[in-house]
């Protein structure tokens, strides 16, 4: 079914009563309030509600999940011993698979916590080799969720939008990643200094603490309005901003000073007008963090234009202390009190990400900037400049004395890179967002900020070059112009607080699911979904020197937005991998030295792109011919374009083989030097294409393209992607 098509049908078989009444009443309500249109774009968006729930990767939730990039993704990292990225190694090189955390088995619902710091983490991720995750982050990291234990969290996947590109902000754990939220970094742009564990995360004295400018300063300095709701002591200690001089400080001068004790006062709004500080760290919510001033404030009709939700610990989702199903009552609860004011909600966007991913395993590769290894080399390239790039490595001073050794080079093995991190699920909860839609665009927490900013004009300076660069502003998850003919999917997962605190206290009797002792790799529900329009418009091609022995790859974005291009080299798998940051107009270049003549470069992309190139220069019918392969795309129509051409003396006959979309079609074509032309429209596949090119009777020669051509048009998610229906 082509893009159009699936679109059209999925609205006028969805878009109705019967497909509304399957989900949960509160998905219902919100889905049934049509977007206020006055200007049809941002500037229609006068409210923006963030709720950061704590440490779940998207595999853990979402690897089942059919049409976004999950455990069905056709092209993943490659790991050492032919392995791939789901055979992670313990420390005893045992294999280590991802299984279910199946409810009916055990405890699911409370899953045992994995570490989840700095140290940890560099060494899980490895500078991108990603293959013995288990040995820092223990055997329950493999686990993941099918839909029977998150129910709700599917639900509102297929009612709204979820991003399946969305990063945390480092390898790491809580506080560092949450200050990305609230201050756009760790430090390095707003004071030279990084903070990289958990640090100054609870009120303390105002001698002490972090000092640089904090976003919602600067929403209080432009007029704009608003507001941290948590409960004081019970946030978990989730919002950072307790961490800085200045609202310590206020918090002090408040007359109700709060504190780490239960005892702590009510916040008083009286107070915000000698100390406009305080109501980010008060207790706004002396309810026990069970919404009530929150609901009271949309009552009045004074919900601000920003607002930061931080749930009590029992209900952030964290392994141990939380669970799956009481984080789903607590959003679930959000989305009753925003759509109690239909007007209010017809010009809200409700903003559901997680802080990090604790321990848990994510196989997308993360888009870091590139990493430094022992000797000092870095491993890629950017287009950015050197100064602009330093704020993404691990060299500056610590921004508290609770700070780890994190400069040092043998935490990481080289200089750290602070991220951005593991992949983590976000939610677009919004009636500009409704359709069951899947957003691959990259994004990380600065996003979030950035996306403030283009609703409400405040800038962020401390958001680095690299990240505004890599990582979009969230804007293209919404449709502004025509929100209100939207397809809908259905899907059940309503529970009330009881019958979720009494879930919790059932799982709790029960043992910890432990991973099965005949492993096999997991699978992904089969089917499409509406996929938003991506602003990548990407090519990689190589050209080989048979008489220096050497493959140069060629890196361009002709997009709008900037890519980052991870390299492997499937003959040394334990090399770092290679990183290129292109930026939108941009291209650069890298060589690479074969191996005994042959080379085998494995080239991974947002959203499925994907190159391979393989090769022996000592063959006589390669070095002879020197096949040169272009892929060239349009930006209005959905047509590839496979351009060849040979700058050798001899001729090679290619043959062109179709992997997927039009299945076991192989076309052939004679090289000259002149260069020649085929071409496909893929628009009955929604722009997606996989194709190789071999040369006729060399079976060591090839070149592989993969990935979805972009028009600036909304299409559909990979149709081959997934394994058998669940």
């Amino acid at each position: 079914m082509n893009r159009r098509d699936f679109l059209l049908n999925s609205t006028k078989a969805l878009f109705g009563t019967a497909a509304l009444t399957s989900f949960p009443m509160s998905i219902q309500k919100a889905l049934a309030i049509d977007a206020k249109v006055e200007t049809g774009t941002i500037k229609d968006v006068k409210h923006v509600v963030i709720l950061t729930q704590e440490n779940r990767s998207f595999d853990n939730y979402f690897g089942t999940l059919k049409g976004v990039r999950g455990f069905g993704d056709r092209f993943t990292i490659p790991l050492t011993q032919g392995r791939k990225v789901w055979e992670q190694y313990d420390a005893n090189k045992n294999k280590v698979y991802p299984y279910h955390l199946d409810s009916s088995r055990g405890n699911a619902q409370r899953v045992s916590g994995t570490p989840h710091s700095w140290t940890d983490g560099q060494f899980a991720w490895d500078h991108g080799r990603m293959g013995n995750w288990v040995q820092y982050k223990q055997p329950q990291s493999m686990g993941y969720y099918k839909q029977q234990e998150v129910d709700f969290q599917f639900a509102l996947a297929n009612a709204f939008t979820l991003c399946d590109a969305y990063h945390c902000a480092m390898h790491t754990g809580t506080n560092s990643n949450r200050m990305f939220i609230w201050t756009g970094t760790n430090g390095p742009t707003g004071a030279n200094v990084a903070s990289v564990v958990n640090d100054l995360d609870d009120i303390g004295p105002s001698t002490v603490g972090y000092d640089w400018t904090t976003y919602p300063e600067r929403l209080q300095q432009a007029g704009v309005t608003w507001k941290v709701y948590q409960n004081m002591p019970d946030n978990f200690t989730d919002n950072p901003l307790a961490g800085f001089k200045q609202y310590r400080r206020a918090n002090e001068l408040s007359g109700k000073p709060v504190n780490n004790n239960s005892d702590c006062p009510a916040y008083d709004p009286a107070i915000d007008i000698t100390q406009p500080l305080y109501k980010g760290i008060a207790n706004t919510m002396p309810d026990g963090g069970f919404l009530g001033t929150f609901k009271e404030d949309i009552a009045k009709g004074q919900l601000p234009q920003v607002s930061w939700l931080v749930a009590p610990a029992t209900y952030s989702e964290h392994p141990g202390p939380s669970s799956p199903v009481q984080g789903a009552w607590y959003i679930q609860e959000v989305l009753n009190a925003l759509t109690e004011r239909p007007e209010l909600w017809s010009q809200t966007v409700f903003l559901i990400n997680f802080d990090e991913n604790d321990g848990f395993f994510d196989h997308v590769p993360s888009p870091s900037a590139p990493s430094i290894d022992v000797s000092g080399e870095v491993c890629g390239k950017s287009t950015l400049t050197k100064e602009q790039m330093s704020y993404e490595y691990a060299t500056h001073a610590k921004a508290s004395v609770g700070q780890p050794n994190f400069t040092d080079p043998k935490v990481s093995n080289g200089v750290g890179v602070y991220g951005p991190g593991i992949r983590v699920p976000m939610y677009i909860i919004s009636p500009w967002s409704r359709g069951g839609w899947v957003n691959s665009q990259v994004f990380d927490h600065s996003s979030v900020i950035r996306f403030l900013e283009q609703c409400f004009g405040v800038q962020e300076p401390n958001i680095s070059p690299y990240r505004r660069a890599v990582c979009g502003d969230l804007t293209s998850a919404f449709n502004f112009k025509t929100p209100n003919l939207l397809p809908l999917d259905n899907l059940s997962g309503k529970k009330s607080k009881s019958e979720a605190d009494a879930i919790r206290k059932a799982q709790e009797g029960m043992a910890q699911v432990i991973r099965p002792l005949n492993q096999s790799y997991p699978l992904q529900e089969i089917g499409i979904r509406p996929s938003r329009a991506l602003p990548y418009i990407l090519h990689t091609s190589a050209k080989v020197d048979a008489a220096k022995k050497t493959v140069k790859l060629m890196f361009s974005n002709t997009g709008t937005h900037a890519a980052v291009f991870h390299v492997y080299d499937k003959l040394n798998l334990d090399a770092i991998p290679r990183r290129y940051m292109v930026e939108a107009g941009k291209q650069l270049d890298d060589v690479w030295k074969t191996k005994e003549n042959q080379y085998d470069l494995w080239v991974l992309g947002p959203n499925g792109f994907h190159r391979s190139f393989t090769g022996n220069v000592a063959q006589a019918t390669q070095f002879e011919a020197l096949p040169e392969i272009r892929v060239c795309m349009e930006e209005c129509d959905p047509k590839l374009f496979l351009k060849v051409r040979n700058d050798g003396t001899q001729t090679a006959k290619l043959v062109i083989k179709a992997n997927a979309y039009l299945p076991n079609k192989v076309w052939q074509i004679d090289t000259t030097t002149i260069e020649k032309e085929l071409s496909w429209d893929m628009s009955e596949f929604g722009g997606w294409y996989d194709f190789t090119v071999t040369i006729q009777n060399e079976p060591s020669f090839s070149r592989r393209f993969a990935g979805r051509i972009e028009i600036n048009e909304d299409s559909i998610s990979d149709p081959y992607m997934g394994a058998i229906g669940l």
